[in-house]
């Protein structure tokens, strides 16, 4: 078989997967080492010089993590007899699978099963040219310096090549191609967006009769905004503020005005289920007087208790995309 047989359609083969569309992992590369012949003519074996030059090129297409086809060209080299009686050269192309295991990120074992069609030489006064179908299998290790080139050291045992078994050992380098670039989604950054709503404050005033602390009957009914503003918003407070008028002395306007709230508070508390933390109480005595204490009709206005639920500012942080 001549050589260009054999190298052409390996180059054909080469040249369509560089054009083939660039969505599959191609890749090509070239192998050197040594070959060693183990020559048997019927129950002689022949005597070679072992040390043969070898080489050729290969290709693949990996089609799955694990598992790759391969085709090459490998030139065996040639195996001159001892005796100067004889020289063998052995030619061909593989065809094999590659079975891979990653070690890490950057180094992979690997097998190699398959077959190598040979041509098979015989010069200088040896006989038996041969050509045919030989079994071939080897072992390994590839190291990717980078994502489009890697390197391997390889031994690889074929089979019956022309009544030989021959050995080759050697290094390749091999670049790879057309794997689409890993589509990476840029990364979202979020960033805490507050806003803050104002809501009113709430306000009810209780009157009380001359000298009294006691809460009025009704009042309940105007208290029911007041108990949805503290289901609503558990940071919510009442504060019962209670007055007097000026009738009296001061301190004991105080004291009574100080009665007055708290006894409001109590109510609140047991109405609307709540503890002494979101229902507090306080006394103003005379000193907010919201009419004048020179009519009765100004002293019964100042003598009330506020209810109060202060203005609420509520701060809501939502996670946005940043700009």
């Amino acid at each position: 078989m001549k050589k260009t047989f054999l190298v052409l359609p390996l180059a054909l083969l080469v040249s369509g997967a560089v054009n083939a569309a660039t969505d599959n992992p191609f890749y090509a590369g070239a192998r050197l080492g040594n070959s060693f012949y183990d020559i048997k003519q019927e129950t002689n074996k022949i005597d070679v010089d072992n040390k043969n030059l070898s080489g050729g090129v290969f290709a693949g297409y990996q089609i799955t993590p694990w598992f790759a086809a391969e085709v090459g060209y490998t030139n065996l080299g040639s195996a001159s007899v001892t005796n100067g009686q004889g020289k063998f050269t052995a030619q061909g192309a593989d065809l094999v699978g590659k079975y891979s295991y990653a070690i890490n990120d950057k180094i992979d074992v690997f097998g190699k099963l398959g077959a190598f069609y040979y041509d098979w030489n015989a010069k200088n006064g040896a006989t038996h040219d041969d050509n045919g179908w030989a079994a071939t299998a080897g072992v390994g290790a590839e190291y990717y310096i980078n994502n489009n080139v890697s390197t391997r050291v390889e031994y690889q045992y074929y089979k019956d090549v022309g009544g030989a078994d021959i050995q080759f050992a050697g290094v390749s380098l091999a670049y790879h191609w057309g794997a689409p670039a890993p589509v990476v989604a840029p990364e979202v950054i979020y960033v805490d967006q507050v806003s803050v709503a104002t809501i009113e404050e709430l306000k009810l005033t209780v009157p009380f009769a001359f000298d009294s602390s006691k809460i009025t009957a009704g009042d309940a009914a105007h208290l029911v905004p007041f108990e949805e503003r503290l289901n609503q918003y558990p940071e919510a407070t009442i504060t019962v503020v209670g007055h007097t008028d000026s009738t009296g002395p001061e301190a004991y306007n105080q004291k009574l005005s100080e009665e007055r709230a708290e006894a409001v508070a109590k109510e609140l508390r047991a109405h609307l289920n709540m503890g002494e933390d979101r229902i507090l109480s306080e006394g103003r005595g005379e000193l907010d007087p919201v009419a004048s204490n020179d009519t009765a009709e100004g002293r019964a206005e100042n003598r009330r208790v506020d209810i109060i639920v202060p203005e609420l500012n509520i701060e809501t942080v939502t996670q946005v995309v940043a700009q």
